[in-house]
């Protein structure tokens, strides 16, 4: 005969019990070593940015922080200009997350929410870009560069990109959800569009316009091939092409090198740690529809 007393439980809920436990266990340990497998190689590169490039070669190599982090941020600025570099870096990547951000802003609102003759036909050519590879459009838009007269300045690494397909094709899809009642009643309340779309469209789209504000900094922050083609002297170097610039054919100063690695990851984690909050709901807009 089977127990019944409040004091024991049954079998089948003691298994139910073991087997969740079982999964959490799995579950937990499965992401603390994924964890650290992400988090060690930044770890490292902390510790080699204040190690000489005898020091990171050594045996062992080092685990903990060392004495040479000025050395190497004196050397970044004798070999290549750092301070100046990072102000470029900085500049390009606001100037261009903002202009791009309302370029595919706008176009995404016009292709979700506006009828026009050929909005579909426009919308699939956009979506070509998403598959085409920016190698093939490197020479084109160098000859145009060019021709404006516009090599080795700001504008030539910022104004190619501004329509990103990405960004669009997210904000198209973020702004599909947003229910055309809520734009019918601001028109009959008097509101012309460009106010619609700041006063009534932008409010709710905070997320998905956080997330693209993410990809569209680190877009540009990253990019390495088009502003080293169009960019001609070291007073205008980005960043990546400045690091590229470090590595010589016969020595390369590898503390001084991963010193500019680390200095560059932290505008990228504060715009992450920013904006992460709306970051998965912004990705996440428009996927359900009610």
């Amino acid at each position: 005969m089977k127990k019944t007393s409040k004091g024991v439980a049954p079998a089948s809920n003691t298994r139910a019990g073991g087997r969740s436990a079982g999964r959490s266990i799995m579950l937990t340990s499965g992401l603390a070593i994924a964890l650290a497998a992400v988090l060690i190689p930044f770890y490292w590169l902390v510790i080699a940015s204040t190690h000489s490039s005898a020091e990171i070669f050594g045996s062992p190599p080092p685990l903990l922080p060392g004495d040479q982090l000025g050395e190497n941020l004196s050397s970044l600025q004798e070999t290549a200009s750092f301070g100046k570099v990072v102000v470029n870096s900085l500049l390009i990547a606001v100037i261009y997350t903002v202009c791009a951000g309302l370029v595919c802003t706008l176009a995404g609102y016009a292709f979700a929410k506006y009828r026009f003759k050929g909005r579909d036909w426009l919308f699939g050519v956009l979506l070509l870009g998403l598959v085409i590879p920016n190698q093939v459009t490197l020479i084109p838009l160098f000859k145009m560069m060019a021709d404006w007269q516009w090599l080795n300045s700001y504008q030539a690494v910022i104004m190619p990109n501004l329509a990103l397909p990405f960004g669009i094709f997210l904000m198209r899809q973020s702004m599909a959800a947003l229910p055309d009642e809520l734009l019918d009643s601001g028109r009959m309340d008097g509101c012309g569009e460009f106010r619609l779309f700041l006063r009534v469209v932008l409010p709710p789209m905070k997320p998905a316009v956080a997330a693209l504000a993410i990809f569209l900094f680190l877009f540009q922050w990253n990019d390495f091939i088009w502003p080293l083609i169009v960019l001609r002297d070291n007073a205008s170097y980005t960043i990546p092409v400045a690091l590229a610039a470090l590595q010589g054919v016969d020595d390369t100063d590898y503390g001084a090198l991963l010193t500019g690695t680390a200095v560059a990851a932290i505008p990228m984690a504060l715009v992450f740690l920013a904006l992460q909050r709306h970051f998965v709901s912004g990705l996440l807009a428009g996927a359900v529809k009610e």
